[in-house]
């Protein structure tokens, strides 16, 4: 829905529009699901049992796919196009105009070879795109090639529409490549198109272009021209003219090499941009932020922890300190430049010299900062602000860890829940059965979730050193006529440890949600403490409250209500808290979306709905907690809330407020509870105001060293109008500090008319920061 200039219509952003559907009704585990994958490799991927099926669509809908079963031959001269996409759509899968659906996962598997194509592989939606850990496959690029990129992730039709909404491309996975483009003329040639949006990544693929620094060359290993994503990480470009062309609400980019590419990282347009651990290596250009000239496209972008060397340019930018606008703002914090980089930041405009090169940069930033109340606009070095050790690694980096893939462990170590007596099929009570597994898993051993939907009707403790896969997002459901039901009492349905515990959490790929409304509800309590920095950890881990099939939460029963004073159905509650990381506990995060379905997943009308969600995620850790590339979206009361934490690392956060306030508001339906430290609107809101009991995006309450390297804190309605958007006033107040210190870098916020509160008090209005969509402040410290 975003264009690619600042020139935005305010009307449709943020929008979940709809297509059709059919729609998906509870089935039994089919026998005949069960699959076994081919053989070519030794990685446990390859050859685990498959059993996984679709609890709420078709019986006998296969999951998992080896695209050699459909005819791929991998060998390098065959044309393995049609054999490819067959697999990617076998199915009656969600592909154009389908818009969404959670019915029809898929995982495709690309055992070692390498796979020539001659037309775009297109990943259908909620698909899995995995290659083979052991032997990266490679795709490659005919010389023949016709499209616009080797993997298109949203397609354009002829008309010009895209198969997808963009800001709706939720829910997909590529891994494991090399995509090479050197058989192709160095004039054309991209190897992803990734226009997505939440619940998204891309990790560990290679990028092979033609190395040329002439302006002729046109390759580009990534390119996003919209979406509202995202995280990818683990990534290597060599050679093209960009690495990574991008332009897109908002992303966080982690680990990313370049080599021999004549601008590694071009951002085209953003709100917010967050990129960490960026090697690069002889290149023309590191990171181009001077799109649109004068104009400047770009909100603003973050580089931290990276290294560029024999490279003349570190960073191009057109800003200058005397602009009307914030846009541009950019901030250099522990970028190492020191070999061979003359020019460390450069006004492509004038072609001034605003950064010399050939030194590490501690702390450099251009935009307007404030202290307290006090705002100014700079463009020079900073006085960095020390980092806890708790925080950083050996080098003095924020820490960071990618998601395990486990290579050398064999299938055998796997310990399947379904072979251990769950089933899965989003109606039978797994509690016991999955207590079970818990309770007797050894220690070299893996808990696997085949894809299903497990119900759980009480807590479920997890213990304090485990390892967890789910295939393609296996849904565990709060469910149950008990336990999660009074929000005066709330329990957490996984216990992760005990308060105290220390130990080793590995979890990825799962996704949690209630079935039906579970207003008692803590979806996760997470109680460990790594036994190093950033040894407890949920990789690919989603939350998502309502909206898709078997949630009993959908647009048949919740549907949008403007027209009319709305009081909260009580069949259309969520839970009471997603995620509450306690005292104790260290936590990493890596691309988790806590998600309050805004609008319908799967039935046909796919329309906006009233799901009431009490609280997004609560941190209360001291012993250090780093969130990577994380979103919370649609709660009541808060989407993240930080209650006498400290050590706290964030980057990017993104959140939007929940869509039916004020009608009706934040003090409704959800009771304050002050043992969870929770907001009183109705003490904090004076009665005459009307747009100020709103979800607050961030909350941080009596906590201390917090840093926040960009954050995208979005308010887009006001009862589903959009006139306040325009406007920049849908909301009061949308960051409030209290009795704390917090680092933010790079805050965008949209439509609320003060930013940020500091004990009570407004500190920082949007009129004062305007950018090229949000209002965005470069770095913010309370006095």
């Amino acid at each position: 829905m975003i264009g690619l200039s600042t020139v935005l219509t305010t009307g449709i952003l943020a929008l979940r529009l709809f297509a059709p559907l059919a729609d998906a009704a509870p089935s039994p585990n089919p026998s005949d699901a069960i699959v076994q994958a081919a053989a070519g490799s030794s990685w446990w991927f390859s050859d685990i049992k498959r059993q996984g099926t679709v609890a709420y669509g078709t019986p006998g809908y296969k999951i998992f796919r080896n695209v050699k079963d459909y005819g791929a031959k991998g060998d390098g001269s065959t044309d393995d196009t049609d054999a490819i996409n067959t697999a990617l759509s076998d199915g009656a899968r969600c592909g154009q105009g389908c818009d969404s659906s959670t019915t029809t996962p898929a995982i495709v598997y690309f055992p070692p070879g390498t796979y020539v194509v001659s037309k775009p592989i297109i990943p259908y939606y909620y698909t899995h795109m995995i290659g083979d850990l052991e032997s990266l496959p490679v795709l490659k690029a005919a010389a023949s090639f016709t499209g616009m990129a080797v993997i298109d992730a949203d397609p354009y039709d002829n008309t010009g529409q895209n198969w997808y909404t963009n800001q709706n491309n939720f829910f997909r996975q590529i891994r494991n490549f090399k995509i090479d483009l050197t058989g192709l003329p160095k004039t054309t040639g991209t190897g992803v198109h990734w226009q997505v949006a939440q619940a998204t990544s891309l990790q560990n693929i290679e990028f092979i272009m033609v190395q040329d620094s002439s302006p002729e060359n046109a390759q580009q290993g990534i390119f996003i021209d919209n979406g509202s994503g995202g995280f990818m990480t683990d990534l290597t470009f060599t050679g093209g003219k960009f690495g990574a062309f991008m332009g897109s609400q908002q992303f966080t980019c982690r680990n990313m090499t370049f080599r021999h590419v004549n601008t590694a990282v071009y951002l085209n347009w953003n709100w917010a941009w967050t990129l960490s651990g960026m090697d690069i290596d002889n290149c023309g250009v590191g990171l181009d932020i001077s799109s649109g000239g004068n104009v400047q496209n770009v909100g603003s972008a973050i580089l931290i922890d990276s290294k560029i060397s024999n490279t003349p340019i570190g960073v191009n930018t057109v800003y200058a300190p005397g602009q009307s606008s914030t846009n541009g703002t950019l901030i250099l914090d522990n970028v190492d430049m020191t070999t061979n980089v003359p020019i460390a930041v450069r006004n492509s405009g004038t072609s001034a010299t605003l950064l010399a090169g050939n030194t590490k940069i501690s702390s450099w930033i251009q935009g307007r900062t404030y202290t307290g109340s006090t705002g100014k606009a700079v463009q020079d070095n900073q006085t960095p602000i020390p980092r806890p050790k708790v925080l950083v690694d050996s080098k003095g980096n924020f820490v960071t860890k990618s998601k395990p893939q486990y290579c050398g462990v064999p299938a055998s170590k796997f310990v399947s829940v379904k072979d251990k007596g769950a089933k899965g099929d989003g109606s039978t009570d797994d509690t016991a059965a999955i207590q079970a597994v818990f309770n007797s898993i050894g220690a070299d051993e893996i808990v696997y979730f085949d894809h299903g939907a497990y119900v759980i009707t009480d807590t479920v403790k997890v213990p304090k050193n485990i390892k967890i896969v789910g295939e393609i997002w296996p849904l565990i459901m709060a469910g149950g006529d008990k336990n999660f039901k009074d929000q005066a009492n709330p329990k957490p349905v996984w216990q992760v440890g005990e308060e105290g515990d220390v130990g080793n959490i590995e979890i990825q790929d799962l996704i949690f949600e209630t079935l039906g409304p579970q207003p008692g509800a803590i979806l996760m309590e997470f109680n460990v403490a790594g036994e190093t920095a950033g040894s407890a950890g949920l990789f690919d881990v989603h939350f998502r409250i309502g909206g898709s099939a078997g949630t009993q939460l959908q647009s048949d029963k919740c549907k949008k209500t403007p027209g009319v004073d709305t009081v909260p159905n009580d069949a259309c509650m969520g839970a009471f808290l997603i995620i509450h990381v306690t005292a104790k506990a260290s936590v990493y995060m890596e691309n988790t979306w806590f998600w309050v379905a805004d609008h319908e997943l799967d039935l046909s009308d796919h329309s906006q709905i009233n799901i009431y969600n009490g609280r997004g995620v609560l941190i209360e850790s001291t012993a250090g907690a780093w969130l990577w590339g994380t979103a919370s979206e649609h709660s009541v009361l808060y989407n993240y809330q930080l209650s006498k934490a400290s050590n706290v690392f964030m980057g990017l956060i993104q959140t939007e407020t929940a869509y039916f306030q004020g009608n009706p508001d934040a003090t409704v339906p959800f009771k304050v509870n002050a043992a969870f430290n929770d907001p009183d609107f109705t003490k904090s809101c004076s009665a005459s105001s009307k747009s100020c009991a709103r979800t607050w995006g961030l909350r941080a309450t009596d906590s201390s060293d917090i840093f926040i390297f960009g954050a995208g804190i979005y308010s887009f309605f006001n009862n589903y109008g959009q006139t306040c958007v325009g406007l920049n006033n849908c909301q009061e107040n949308i960051v409030s500090l209290e009795s704390s210190k917090v680092n933010f870098f790079a805050l965008s916020t949209k439509a609320s008319v003060n930013m940020v509160t500091v004990d009570g008090t407004f500190a920082a209005l949007d009129s004062d920061n305007r950018n090229n969509f949000c209002a965005a402040i470069a770095h913010f410290s309370p006095a």
